[in-house]
């Protein structure tokens, strides 16, 4: 990879610990790490990317997607306003049970091309999608196609192991034993997960979410990810408190406590229902929240009490969530929902959080939640990820005095101008490096139509459009 020298930036919005921006100077990139930010830095054997006019930024770190859900999107026979989360899931595997590794391959490369245009450069995808017809190869793939694009990718192997016959809302033929969980998780952690600083692949452990797994999952995940030292992740307090109580008499977060998942190596996904009497159990145990903002909006249910959380002392990162509760995987947009819901309810709560704070939810606070502190921030020492956008242009003027603050308060959500990751440019004026785009799109829709359109009964009122 060599030198890399980022000449001349208008601003370089650090997220460091003393909040640092550097105007109109450079920053120096050696191999896969930022090597030094200042004035006048001269590397003559570098390649220099003439940043003037352009804003850096830490690259956007994600901690919570399912790719798989890119090929059911923009589906109006089953996204029906009013539809509660159960209903949805009941609704929604229908069509999940159809999908293949194929599928799953290329719906994974259209969700890591959005995030690489919006600024993302690692991503937790939480795969729970195992079916008779994937078996059990989409990680695989998954890191395959993340190696196309250079994407930095954290695989979240998720499952269900209890059916609906018991109670779920999982279709049987989507339900694995704990036992054949467990063993692809070994297999997986021996295979893709490199522990070191810099890992472009990792694995973390993933049960879906305990109304729809059996206990003995979350407890043979938490031996097996302590002993193999992998970080842990699971859905919680989105919905399923009512079906909890009904089942076993308690909210999830108190099941949860009953059998240890929880501690600073598991973060949950979205956390909504969070009562405020139950702050403490996460805040004392170090466990965090993935903020997935679009998912709420859909599904016009509670917003999280990010000051409140805050104050209690609970972690929170920022997620895109899967597509089909988002439509999209831009990091960008959630920056702008996140900031934007937690000012409509500010005055109920006695605060909101600073545009910039949200910017930070989305890159330090989520390095750390991942276990990734060398992601997250500009620093010397720190990973070459990192975004820029072209901030000349008409649009923004009479904004630019805040680089900090732009892009959630603006709701600066478009292509950005550049995305490096590790050290190497994977994106720039609107092209992906290395990758044939329009070949990709064609490939994937004529997977996702041999898979689904042409079969899936959600899809039969579309099938005259095409």
């Amino acid at each position: 990879m060599g030198k890399i020298l980022i000449k001349n930036a208008r601003a370089i919005v650090t997220c460091d610990e003393a909040d640092r921006v550097y105007y109109d100077q450079d920053l120096l990139i050696e191999e896969n790490k930022i090597a030094r930010i200042g004035a006048d830095i001269e590397a003559p054997d570098a390649h220099c990317i003439q940043a003037g006019g352009k804003y850096v930024y830490p690259g956007l770190v994600n901690t919570h997607h399912h790719f798989f859900q890119a090929f059911v999107r923009n589906l109006m026979t089953i996204d029906r306003p009013g539809m509660t989360l159960m209903q949805w899931l009941d609704a929604i595997y229908k069509v999940f049970i159809q999908l293949d590794s194929q599928a799953i391959f290329y719906a994974s490369l259209a969700c890591m091309a959005d995030l690489i245009k919006h600024g993302c450069t690692c991503s937790v995808d939480h795969q729970y999608c195992y079916t008779q017809h994937t078996g059990v190869n989409p990680i695989d793939l998954q890191m395959e196609a993340a190696d196309m694009l250079g994407f930095r990718l954290i695989a979240a192997r998720g499952t269900n192991t209890l059916p609906r016959s018991e109670g779920s809302t999982i279709p049987d033929a989507m339900c694995e034993t704990t036992a054949a969980y467990l063993q692809d998780c070994e297999r997986l952690i021996a295979k893709h997960h490199d522990p070191r600083p810099f890992a472009m692949h990792q694995i973390v452990l993933a049960p879906c979410q305990p109304v729809n797994c059996r206990e003995e999952t979350f407890v043979e995940t938490l031996r097996l990810a302590r002993s193999a030292g992998v970080y842990m992740h699971t859905h919680l307090c989105e919905g399923e408190n009512r079906d909890m109580l009904r089942r076993y008499g308690m909210r999830s977060l108190a099941w949860c406590e009953k059998v240890g998942f929880l501690g600073p190596d598991i973060w949950v996904a979205h956390g909504r229902e969070t009562l405020p009497e139950e702050y403490s159990i996460l805040a004392a145990s170090g466990t965090g929240i993935s903020h997935c903002p679009a998912p709420t909006i859909y599904g016009g249910s509670e917003i999280l009490d990010i000051p409140g959380m805050t104050r209690a002392g609970i972690p929170i990162s920022l997620g895109v969530d899967g597509c089909s509760t988002n439509e999209g995987s831009n990091m960008l947009d959630s920056l702008r929902l996140a900031y934007l819901m937690q000012a409509f309810l500010s005055k109920q709560r006695g605060g909101c959080p600073a545009p910039y704070d949200i910017l930070k939810m989305a890159t330090t606070a989520g390095a750390k939640m991942v276990g990734r502190p060398e992601l997250g921030m500009l620093a010397p020492g720190k990973a070459a990820d990192l975004f820029m956008i072209d901030a000349e242009r008409l649009e923004y003027a009479g904004a630019l005095h805040d680089p900090q603050s732009i892009l959630p308060k603006l709701g600066i959500t478009g292509n950005v101008w550049l995305t490096m990751i590790n050290g190497r440019v994977v994106y720039h004026e609107d092209r992906l490096a290395g990758v044939d785009e329009r070949r990709l799109l064609e490939e994937g829709e004529s997977v996702c139509t041999r898979v689904l359109r042409d079969t899936c009964p959600a899809f039969a009122p579309y099938r005259n459009n095409r």
